[in-house]
C-alpha cells in the first residue's frame, strides 16, 4: 500500500530514482563561492531540513561566517531523485539544506540556533501551510560532537517554547544520510527571484 504525503513511505513502495545526479551545481549565486567538493580544510558542514528549503537556505547564507550553502534531498531511499519526485511523497527525503561553515566565525551551536528560530519545530510532517514528509523538521549531524549539541539544543528549546504552551517538539535528529543536490534552479533560489515564495516563520521564542 503507498503511503499518503503525510507519512513516510516504506523502502519497498519508495521510487527508485537513477545511478546518477540529476545536476552538476555551480557556484553559490550570492557568495561565489563553491558549493561542492572539494572544500578548504578549515570549512565544516552541517545540514538542516525546515520546510520549503528556499526560505532556509537564506536564513543560512545571510550568517557572517557561512561560506557557501546548498539545498537538495535527504533522509529518505530514493537514489538522485527529482523535485517532482520528491512531491510525490514516495521517495522519504527530506527539503533540506547543506550550510559549509568557518567554525572559527560561527560555531555549530549558532546555527542551531539559527535552525530554531527560523520555523515552527512542533508541526510534524509540514511546516505551516507546506504538508507532506518533505517539509519536517530535522537535524542531520555529521560527527558525534553535532549529535550531542544536537539533543542538548533540542532539550533547551522545548524548555523554552514549553512555556508558553507550545506541544512537543517533532525534530528528527539522526546521523546525516546522502545528500543529493537539488536542481540547480532551486540553488539560493530567493536570491535569483527576490518575490519567490517563502512560507518560513518561527514561533516567536527565542532561544
Amino acid at each position: 500500500m503507498l503511503s499518503s504525503k503525510n507519512s513516510m513511505p516504506s523502502i519497498t513502495d519508495a521510487l527508485l530514482g537513477r545511478c546518477t545526479a540529476i545536476s552538476i551545481p555551480k557556484p553559490h549565486f550570492v557568495t561565489a563561492n563553491i558549493i561542492a567538493p572539494p572544500f578548504p580544510a578549515h570549512i565544516h558542514q552541517a545540514m538542516f531540513g525546515l520546510g520549503c528549503f528556499w526560505g532556509a537556505e537564506r536564513k543560512f547564507w545571510q550568517q557572517p561566517g557561512v561560506f557557501s550553502t546548498a539545498v537538495g534531498y535527504s533522509g529518505g531511499y530514493t537514489e538522485n531523485p527529482t523535485y517532482d519526485e520528491l512531491c510525490t511523497g514516495l521517495t522519504g527525503h527530506n527539503e533540506v539544506v547543506k550550510v559549509f561553515f568557518d567554525p572559527s566565525l560561527i560555531s555549530y551551536q549558532q546555527l542551531l540556533i539559527v535552525f530554531w528560530q527560523s520555523h515552527n519545530p512542533t508541526q510534524g510532517m509540514q511546516q505551516g501551510n507546506d504538508k507532506g514528509t518533505q517539509y519536517r523538521s530535522g537535524i542531520y549531524t555529521f560527527t558525534d560532537e553535532q549529535q550531542s549539541k544536537a539533543l542538548e539544543s533540542m532539550k533547551h528549546y522545548q524548555n523554552q517554547i514549553s512555556l508558553s504552551g507550545f506541544k512537543k517538539i517533532t525534530t528528527e535528529i539522526q546521523k546525516a544520510t546522502t545528500f543529493y543536490y537539488a536542481e540547480n534552479y532551486h540553488q539560493q533560489y530567493l536570491a535569483k527571484n527576490p518575490l519567490g515564495y517563502c512560507g518560513l516563520g518561527g514561533v516567536g521564542i527565542e532561544y
